[in-house]
């Protein structure tokens, strides 16, 4: 066994390669599903197929979205470009400077690694494999997200799945329960969809789990940000929800959506899922990237941007932020000595990275202050390579499992590793507080022992069955912040108290909370706030206000 470990940035990946192993016991095309007689439990094997891109267009939240996207360009040009430098070449700083070049302005992005995405970043290990930070899916009901591919003519790098949920079904291993969506308008389709599946709730549950639903969906969005108090599991107590509800639901929810358990959820994260599943046509319906994060959707944002003027340069990190006597910025200074000076400066590096930069003068100030509160939540991803093609569906999974979130076959699921003889999984797990710190192997025993449940016949956690080949184990110690009650009024704004200095992540204030959407549409509000506070300001954003604008 051969073993290398490389870290960078708080995200470290152990890189771990079993020689030998025997032939794949299954080999060729892909097998049909086949249905077990019982309503909604199915036996899953490999069906490789992608569906037509969804007619999103339609729908409200798209049109909104694309509205901010035509105001933003449409913006009146500055008399001249401002230059604005960015930390943080994730999503939400390079959607921030997709846009700001879109306003007229000339960015600078600055990244501290090698490597483009932030949270979606991903490397090749010594046999050219992709391993990636998370398991990223885009749903439907990510309007920015859409419109941006949409905005780059990147459209068909999205492979569209069946419009359906699956989960795994506890106490039948090797079994799966399917909510299949038909094609109906929301939010008809979600509930037919919930009443074929006679397996996971029965019908009582059904009917006191849509009344206790009933408030967000009839008041909207003030109605769920109002929930922001409360844990999962309290406001299912307060609504009259059964408790196998959680058990059935909201705990594979929970994970899925931030990586912990409902005790400790707020219920706004949940409430906000539901809401735009629910009344979206095909808000739940799930895509894949046909490839990785940075070059299938970062490397095209880079084009964009410095085709448009706009520059983007790596190892750039950012040692501190030196403020002028009034407070503004003065520049931001590197790690490697260097230091820059612009117009405009954004922040768009995670919030715990955020802090550790915060000068001490701002933190006096209550709205800086209370980022206290947002804490990233430690993930852990996992890419299992075995030596057969295993029986498994191409779509996302809810593993149900103690351990483990969502998994997926990427070999199947995904173009760029597509393999029709060997199955790659990567596999979310979590929640992951208790096992950051533990050794790789110890990581990868427990989710092999998770993974005999889900596929009995052909995975043994003593390895006697399927053989693995390699594994990755990429952690995160502070992944995005962890949706807790009270929360929500701890969320900056993109415009802050220094007129200079505005923000952009997924932690900002806007209604995505902390996915990559909700980064996405960070950048386009940072951008949109420049845009409108110094596109026709007659004053540079270096001079105050109370001095005589350049001619």
């Amino acid at each position: 066994m051969q073993s290398t470990t490389m870290s960078s940035a708080g995200v470290s990946a152990t890189v771990c390669r079993r020689q030998g192993g025997f032939k794949a016991a299954m080999r060729g095309q892909a097998v049909a599903q086949q249905h077990h007689a019982r309503a909604g439990r199915s036996s899953l094997r490999v069906v490789a197929r992608d569906f037509p891109k969804p007619d999103f267009e339609k729908e409200k939240t798209f049109q909104e979205m694309a509205a901010i996207s035509a105001a933003v360009k449409a913006a009146p040009r500055p008399k001249e470009p401002l230059t604005v430098v960015i930390a943080g070449a994730g999503l939400a700083g390079l959607s921030t400077a997709k846009y700001l070049v879109d306003a007229g302005h000339k960015p600078i992005v600055l990244e501290a690694r090698d490597v483009l995405g932030g949270k979606v970043a991903a490397w090749k290990d010594e046999d050219g494999d992709w391993y990636e930070t998370g398991l990223h899916i885009f749903f439907g009901a990510y309007p920015n997200l859409m419109n941006l591919f949409k905005e780059l003519n990147i459209e068909d790098r999205l492979q569209w799945k069946q419009h359906s949920m699956i989960f795994a079904v506890r106490d039948s291993p090797g079994e799966f329960s399917r909510f299949d969506f038909p094609d109906l308008p929301a939010p008809l389709n979600g509930i037919v969809a919930i009443l074929r599946n006679n397996q996971m709730l029965s019908w009582p549950e059904k009917i006191q789990f849509a009344l206790g639903l009933l408030p967000a969906i009839v008041y909207g969005q003030p109605y769920v940000e109002a929930q922001d108090d409360k844990t999962v599991t309290e406001w299912m107590v307060k609504q009259g929800v059964p408790a196998r509800v959680n058990d059935e639901v909201f705990i594979a929810m929970a994970k899925a959506l931030n990586f912990i358990d409902p005790d400790e959820l707020s219920m706004i994260c949940v409430l906000i899922a539901l809401n735009r599943f629910l009344q979206e046509r095909h808000g739940s319906k799930m895509a894949f990237l046909d490839g990785c994060p940075p070059e299938r959707l970062c490397q095209p944002m880079v084009d964009y941007v410095t085709a448009r003027g706009g520059e983007v340069r790596m190892k750039a990190g950012i040692k501190n932020i030196e403020l002028n006597e009034d407070g503004s910025v003065k520049q931001y200074n590197l790690l490697s000595g260097e230091s820059i000076t612009a117009d405009l400066y954004v922040s768009a590096v995670p919030v715990d990275i955020f802090k550790r930069l915060l000068p001490a003068p701002w933190y006096q100030q209550q709205f800086f202050s209370k980022l206290d509160k947002l804490v990233g939540v430690p993930v852990i991803n996992i890419h299992i390579w075995f030596d057969r093609k295993l029986t498994t569906v191409d779509h996302l999974l809810f593993s149900r499992s103690p351990l483990l979130s969502v998994y997926a076959d990427m070999s199947t699921t995904c173009r760029e590793y597509f393999d029709t003889e060997r199955s790659m999984l990567e596999l979310v797990f979590a929640p992951a507080e208790k096992w950051i710190g533990r050794p790789d192997e110890e990581i990868i025993a427990a989710t092999m022992k998770e993974l005999e449940n889900l596929f009995p016949t052909e995975i043994a956690a003593d390895g006697s069955k399927a053989q693995i080949r390699k594994y990755k184990v990429v952690k995160t110690p502070l992944g995005v912040y962890k949706t807790v009650p009270e929360c929500e009024p701890c969320r900056p704004t993109q415009r802050t108290p220094t007129r200079n200095f505005y923000l952009a992540g997924d932690y900002t204030k806007q209604r995505y909370l902390a996915s990559m959407e909700g980064a996405t549409f960070s950048g386009k509000l940072c951008a949109q706030a420049i845009a409108e506070d110094w596109n026709t300001s007659a004053v540079k954003p270096s001079q105050p206000a109370k001095e005589k604008a350049l001619a």
